[in-house]
């Protein structure tokens, strides 16, 4: 089972990261009914922190999160497991595919508690460098794009300037040159 698709299954509520009980059984693959029947049988294998169930409002703000609407549905406001609730489950629920699940579900925790202990920084200095590298270059680039344009403005002024002087040197030469044709006289 993909370690991404288990920790889409992980929530934060009331500071702790859980599991709901329709995941859990989806993992399972037992009904949510058959699920919360074997923690219900079990009771003193859940105290408070191990498992509660979601008031109201956390409910519909958890349900506005998956984009689930009212109609149909649940009944009742689901349960919410703890790491060491989902622990305990294990001890219930006997398949092959329950076992291999919470061996699952436990790598999960622990590499979302290593990734919450050690952040991957090597990215974050990877990317800064990236940045950096991508930040000279284009500084490069664009300095070189103005002294094309400093060059390219001065290549114009030269030939303005040429221009001009061509200009009034074509007018001196008009004024000093005899006129060429009849005179009248």
């Amino acid at each position: 089972m993909e370690l991404n698709l288990i920790h889409n299954k992980i929530h934060e509520l009331r500071g702790l990261k859980v599991m709901l009980d329709f995941d859990l059984a989806e993992l399972y693959c037992v009904e949510t009914k058959q699920l919360n029947l074997s923690v219900k049988r079990n009771l003193k294998r859940f105290p408070h922190d191990f498992m509660f169930q979601l008031s109201v409002e956390e409910w519909d703000t958890l349900r506005l999160q998956f984009e689930t609407s009212k109609r149909g549905g649940r009944r009742y406001l689901p349960y919410a497991f703890t790491e060491q609730g989902v622990a305990m489950l294990s001890g219930l629920l006997n398949s092959d595919i329950a076992i291999e699940m919470n061996i699952a579900i436990m790598r999960a925790f622990i590499a979302l508690r290593q990734y919450v202990i050690n952040p991957p920084t090597d990215r974050i200095v990877e990317l800064k460098e990236d940045l950096k590298r991508l930040k000279d270059y284009i500084e490069e680039v664009f300095s070189d794009y103005n002294d094309i344009n400093e060059d390219t403005r001065i290549q114009i002024e030269l030939i303005n300037q040429s221009l001009a002087e061509l200009q009034v040197g074509k007018r001196s030469l008009n004024s000093q040159r005899p006129r060429i044709g009849f005179e009248k006289g």
